[in-house]
């Protein structure tokens, strides 16, 4: 059964030098209903980003001619065209250095590719007019505040504020919950949108949630995110 399309013909390019990943990253795209045309370096996917202007590229960080930073740092110098990086690098530094250099998405590698293509979808989403401006940099609710630029949340004080120390998977998660405090997000949104690839299993999320709760917790934010039972999490009131 295809996937649904979230961004009918839309052109995704595939910057990726290993030919078995392309050929089933295409392959996954085309049941959505996406198009997608491929650079096997990074070289070619600057000169075919020039001539098609794709509608997202997904990225893979080590290939010949230039790497993947270096592609996305003159893609960003070109433009705001979404990016998501495709890394064996799975370390949390590695993945911050690719959103501040101005990554939509970080997926590490081996990854399953109907979560790639759903955030591929969820990147087009926000892309589209009326999405997510790209510009916005902070999103506030109550005292908390994320800075999507340096990805970073923290919560207001009389004595200014005071950084929480997040993962990667907790900033993400923080921020989807950020983006709409009333909403309640299911466990199976929750994994596709914020996690890592690898982990697959719903019950992760609980698990990630409940070392967010504690952290909020020790800065005397109790009871957030809020848990529905049944159907997952919504960040519910902030003070």
């Amino acid at each position: 059964m295809p996937f649904p399309t979230a961004e009918p013909q839309a052109l995704v390019l595939i910057a990726e030098d290993e030919p078995e990943i392309a050929d089933i990253l295409s392959a996954y795209l085309g049941r959505s209903g996406l198009r997608s045309v491929r650079a096997t370096d990074g070289r070619r996917a600057l000169d075919l980003h020039l001539s098609l202007k794709p509608d997202l590229i997904l990225l893979d960080v080590q290939m010949p001619r230039l790497d993947g930073w270096q592609v996305l740092s003159e893609i960003r110098h070109r433009g705001d065209t979404p990016v998501i990086m495709l890394s064996a690098m799975d370390q949390d530094i590695d993945k911050l250095m690719g959103l501040r250099i101005g990554a939509d998405d970080y997926v590490v590698k081996p990854f399953n590719p109907a979560e790639v293509v759903a955030r591929v979808q969820a990147v087009l989403r926000r892309a589209r007019p009326g999405g997510e401006q790209p510009n916005q940099r902070f999103i506030r609710v109550g005292r908390l505040q994320a800075d999507l630029e340096n990805h970073e949340i923290t919560i207001r004080r009389d004595g200014g504020d005071s950084p929480l120390a997040l993962t990667l998977t907790e900033f993400r998660l923080m921020v989807h919950l950020m983006r709409a405090p009333r909403r309640v997000f299911g466990r199976e949104e929750l994994l596709v949108a914020c996690l890592p690839e690898g982990e697959a299993l719903e019950r992760t999320v609980d698990s990630h949630v409940s070392k967010l709760r504690k952290k909020l917790e020790a800065e005397g934010l109790d009871g957030v995110p809020v848990s529905v039972r049944g159907v997952g999490y919504r960040l519910g009131e902030v003070p």
